[in-house]
């Protein structure tokens, strides 16, 4: 299978991640901290961790993780070896720290936590988009991601090759079923809408039949979201909406049948299982004494913050 990686993946603000890798370090130290590693590990003890792709996967994550080193011990000293948006093989390192062995060892689960979760929505994502090629439609995510993590996972989404749908409620308008069932139609759905929102605001309407399509490009609507439809109706709607909207195919697509939906020319294949249900990557951490002063690691740098322009 042929991947490309994402050269251009713009990194996360730490503002982004630190809070939620501070949480997990709290859930995890608790009251009374580690207790293991305390009682086991000298307080001024070294050590290097190799952090190992068990399984080949797209890498996602890495500078999120690697925050937890950092958290316990700003002294900590990191070095990414493969990149987000890149790819890596069974067995490969894709990261190493060296610095407190305690710090090392407390955020063990931590990094590999975030890690493998985020390796793992990106590795999914990127097989889904190798899946549909040729076809221009873009792999899009939703909103069915774990809660406090969405800007986390919708980053792993990217760098898997795909692309994200709005960020939460306030983004766009997405009229769904229930909101047509209680406004009465497509139309009055829409309307109460444009009544409400800014004219910066985007629209976007599910619809389930072509009657439905058709209401909702009359009302010049800005998207359209092709709900479970059969392959046949969907190419049928998507040459009545071109050139009016654009088209998002949604509801049980899998890698198996990823490419038949692209084929019918949507512009957007939306998949809700990449962020709620993909498999984790096996990720490990491999521990070394090192023997040296931390000055003296010279395949080492201090934990990377990406600039930011």
């Amino acid at each position: 299978m042929t991947t490309d990686p994402q050269p251009d993946l713009k990194p996360l603000h730490p503002v982004l991640y630190e809070s939620a890798v501070r949480s997990a370090l709290l859930e995890d130290l608790g009251r009374a901290g580690d207790l293991t590693t305390d009682a086991i590990v000298a307080r001024d003890a070294q050590a290097t961790a190799w952090i190992v792709a068990r399984a080949a996967g797209r890498i996602a994550g890495l500078e999120v993780a690697l925050c937890a080193f950092h958290l316990l011990d700003t002294r900590v000293q990191s070095e990414i070896r493969v990149s987000d948006g890149e790819d890596a093989g069974a067995g490969e390192t894709v990261a190493a720290a060296r610095g407190s062995a305690r710090a090392i060892l407390s955020a063990e689960r931590t990094v590999l936590n975030f890690l493998g979760r985020l390796c793992g929505i990106a590795t999914a994502t990127r097989d889904l988009v190798t899946a549909i090629r040729p076809s221009p439609a873009k792999v899009v995510c939703t909103r069915k991601t774990t809660p406090g993590l969405r800007a986390l996972e919708k980053y792993a989404v990217r760098a898997g090759g795909g692309a994200n749908h709005r960020f939460g409620l306030d983004d766009a308008v997405l009229i769904k079923d229930n909101h047509r069932l209680i406004a009465g139609s497509v139309c009055e759905a829409i309307r109460r809408v444009r009544r409400y929102v800014g004219h910066m605001v985007k629209i976007e309407a599910e619809v389930e039949t072509l009657d439905q399509l058709r209401e909702a490009l009359d009302q010049g609507v800005d998207a359209v979201l092709l709900d479970n439809m059969p392959l046949e109706m969907m190419a049928e709607a998507v040459g009545l909406a071109k050139g009016k909207a654009i088209t998002e195919a949604s509801g049980r697509i899998t890698p198996e049948n990823a490419a038949a939906v692209a084929s019918t020319g949507v512009d957007l294949v939306s998949v809700g299982w990449i962020t709620h249900s993909a498999p984790s990557l096996d990720v490990a951490l491999d521990l070394q004494d090192c023997g040296l002063p931390i000055a003296d690691c010279g395949f080492l740098k201090p934990l990377r913050i990406a600039d930011f322009d």
